[in-house]
Order: structure tokens, then C-alpha cells, then sequence
């Protein structure tokens, strides 16, 4: 069986949690409108919690557009809050209202937010979002990503079909293997 690895190495444009000297780092492919994502994000932010300063996340997109009809839409809202400085404020919200991803409510959480609305709503029109949004799909194709959520550890894909258990325990054998 063929062992995938992270094609697109972790840089500058990566949306990230945690110290960027962290010896291990997290990558996630995931997806605003899948329940499997919001059932990992409070636990992957206790991977912060569990090894501080020792572990960093990344998110990266991977909308499911064929079984996800928001979930562009919805990656496209994250880059635009992203850039007025309040990505992770607008992940949290879009995985706290999950099944209300539509245009008018990902404005309002735009408004909640307290985004400068005009700019909001010139900048989900712009390109540039909708391209940095299909170059983390083709780094995840290449990654061999199939589904949501997907994570790296240290670069290397790990499953979590089985519970995010095994995550915590990967993390932890990577930070081992630093030491």
C-alpha cells in the first residue's frame, strides 16, 4: 500500500495555530460542511493544549463541493475574514452554525465578526481567494487526499478512521522521536 506524504510543505500563506518552532506539526484538509471536521475541531485544538509549544496546526481547505453544496462558499468566507486577520474566529464560527452555510448567513458572520462589510463583499467576488482555495485542493490531490478530515503529521498522512485517539497518539510518537 502506497504511504502518502505532503506534497505542498508548510509556508507562509498556511493558516496556522500554535509556535512555529513546533517540532511537530498538524496539517488538516478539511471541510466547512462536513460533520466529520466539526466533530475534530475542538479536539484537534486540544492537541495545543496537550503539548503547548510543542505542537503547531494548519488548516488547510479541501471542500467537498460534490457532496457539499456550501462548503466552497463557505472556504471562500475563511480566506476573505483571513484577510482582515480573523481566520480562525471565522472557522470557529462557520463549525459552531455548520448547517446554515449559505451566502446571507456566512455575511452575517461576516457582521459579527465586525469585517468591513463593503470589503467583504468585494473580496468574495475576487479571484484571488477562489485560486488560493483550489491550490490547497490540487496540494491535497497530490497529498492523496480523499476525504474530510484528512491529517499530516510531520508531513507524513495519518487516519483517523478509527477516533482521533490515534492522532493524539502520533503526535506524540513524533515529539518522541525529537527529543
Amino acid at each position: 500500500m502506497k504511504r502518502f506524504e505532503l506534497a505542498v510543505p508548510v509556508n507562509a500563506q498556511d493558516h496556522n495555530l500554535g509556535a512555529s518552532h513546533a517540532a511537530v506539526t498538524v496539517v488538516e484538509y478539511g471541510d466547512f460542511e462536513c460533520p466529520n471536521c466539526k466533530q475534530a475541531a475542538p479536539a484537534v485544538k486540544m492537541l495545543l493544549e496537550r503539548f503547548p509549544g510543542r505542537v503547531r496546526l494548519v488548516w488547510r481547505h479541501f471542500p467537498l463541493e460534490e457532496v457539499h453544496p456550501h462548503a466552497l462558499g463557505a472556504a471562500l468566507a475563511s480566506e476573505v475574514a483571513a484577510g482582515q486577520g480573523k481566520f480562525w474566529p471565522m472557522h470557529d464560527l462557520l463549525f459552531g452554525d455548520q448547517r446554515h452555510l449559505d451566502a446571507a448567513h456566512l455575511r452575517r458572520h461576516a457582521q459579527e465578526l465586525e469585517l468591513d462589510l463593503r470589503r467583504y463583499d468585494a473580496d468574495m467576488g475576487d479571484t484571488v481567494y477562489l485560486q488560493r482555495v483550489r491550490e490547497d485542493i490540487e496540494g491535497a490531490r497530490a497529498s492523496g487526499v480523499r476525504s474530510t478530515p484528512t491529517f499530516f503529521v510531520n508531513g507524513e498522512i495519518h487516519d483517523v478512521s478509527f477516533g482521533l485517539q490515534g492522532l493524539f497518539d502520533s503526535v506524540e510518537t513524533a515529539l518522541k522521536k525529537v527529543r
